[in-house]
């Protein structure tokens, strides 16, 4: 009796997969819209108000110095090593190379490259501004504080504000950002916003940055998201031109494979007869009379197929001692003078 093969889980995963259309018929492409615009004039303010905050040492770098006293990475020890596995997903290196596997794959089966270009566009503003805003105000974490109480901006530190969290809004939340259905949009943004927020508290609860640093990255993030739709036209020219150099390498690859023109082998040639000169073929009339007869036939030229020839020597098998041909008593060698034949009456 045939029975067929349960499927896993993993088999369900990969057959949905392959389910999925080669090129969605419509790609929904975020427009700055103007709640779009509302949210980002709201989170700059917030951006700025933190800045300002920390900048007149106000509440907030007091409350920053009591979580640092506070210790939590002493508080709750049990829980260290998960943290410290925990914070790598705010590492540039080892997310970027997860997201972009992911959406590599994606552009190579929707045959568009506007993932990874959307992926590359993010990454590169969050190291301009989040890189620029880090040291320019060279704020110092709290393993490196020199006086309690201040905010310790422009001593040459760059923790303000937190890279990790930052990057771990960019970087997962461009799924979100790129997914297909609002729906999808929706639960991949409320996963990235937690997230991020979970790698910034880690950093919190290893001493490696202050509380405002983490708002501070987190808003940072969150403006580049939202700025992303104003860069869209700026992704579909790179991707017609990526494109159009993809097409122009494949005719030049196209044109030198090209076969040559070769002439055709087996094309009889016309053998011309030589011109004679007059003198000579006069000559040769009044020497070797013709006899006209009504039999005698016109034999045509004749069509020799091109290629190289080999004379008769070459093709006499020939051995080391000798040609292979017996002795004969009779032959005469090739060049040698013929003897005179003896003339017979009829």
């Amino acid at each position: 009796m045939r029975t067929e093969r349960k499927l896993t889980r993993l088999d369900r995963v990969f057959a949905r997969l392959d389910r999925e259309p080669e090129r969605p018929a419509h790609i929904d492409v975020p427009k700055m819209s103007r709640h779009r615009i509302v949210l980002f004039a709201s989170t700059l303010a917030f951006y700025g108000a933190i800045v300002w905050a920390i900048v007149i040492t106000s509440w907030l770098v007091r409350f920053d110095w009591q979580v640092m006293f506070f210790r939590p990475y002493q508080q709750w020890a049990e829980i260290h090593a998960f943290v410290d596995y925990y914070v790598v997903l705010g590492q540039r290196g080892p997310t970027a190379v997860m997201v972009a596997a992911w959406l590599g794959w994606r552009s190579w089966r929707q045959h568009t490259l506007r993932p990874l270009l959307a992926l590359g566009v993010s990454l590169l503003l969050l190291n301009v501004t989040v890189g620029a805003a880090k040291l320019g105000m060279g704020r110092l974490g709290p393993h490196y504080a020199t006086t309690v109480g201040s905010n310790e901006m422009w001593l040459g530190g760059d923790i303000f504000p937190s890279g990790h969290t930052a990057n771990a809004v960019v970087t997962w939340g461009i799924l979100a950002y790129l997914a297909s259905t609002p729906r999808a949009r929706r639960w991949l943004s409320a996963v990235s916003a937690v997230t991020s927020l979970g790698v910034g508290l880690s950093t919190v609860y290893l001493g490696t940055h202050w509380l405002s640093d983490v708002l501070l990255g987190w808003a940072a993030g969150l403006l580049i998201l939202l700025a992303l739709p104003w860069f869209e036209p700026l992704i579909t020219w790179s991707e017609a031109r990526i494109f159009g150099l993809r097409d122009r390498v494949r005719e030049r690859r196209a044109g030198a494979v090209a076969v040559p023109t070769t002439p055709v082998v087996g094309a009889p040639v016309l053998l011309k007869p030589r011109p004679v000169p007059a003198d000579s073929e006069a000559a040769a009339r009044e020497a070797t009379p013709v006899a006209h007869s009504p039999r005698t036939t016109v034999h045509p030229p004749a069509y020799l197929a091109p290629g190289p020839h080999t004379a008769r020597a070459e093709r006499t098998p020939v051995t080391p001692v000798g040609s292979r041909r017996p002795p004969h008593p009779d032959r005469i060698a090739r060049g040698a003078p013929q003897p005179a034949r003896p003339l017979t009456g009829g």
